[in-house]
């Protein structure tokens, strides 16, 4: 089910469904998606902020039906 909004997956989660909803925006494998975000938190410590400014900020799936 992709669309043009980004959103927070609720079927391929394993935190806040993130990177599973980047992943199916862009069409994009979401373990890759999840390895460079595990990348951006290590290396930069804003990978982290940004994570959870994504968590606060991006709607759920189910919010934008």
């Amino acid at each position: 089910m992709s669309r043009d909004r980004l959103y927070r997956s609720e079927s391929d989660r394993m935190i806040a469904g993130i990177c599973g909803g980047i992943a199916e925006v862009y069409d994009l494998d979401p373990s890759l998606v999840r390895l460079v975000t595990l990348l951006l938190v290590l290396t930069a410590g804003s990978g982290l902020l940004v994570y959870l400014l994504g968590w606060i900020i991006i709607p759920t799936e189910s919010e934008l039906e």
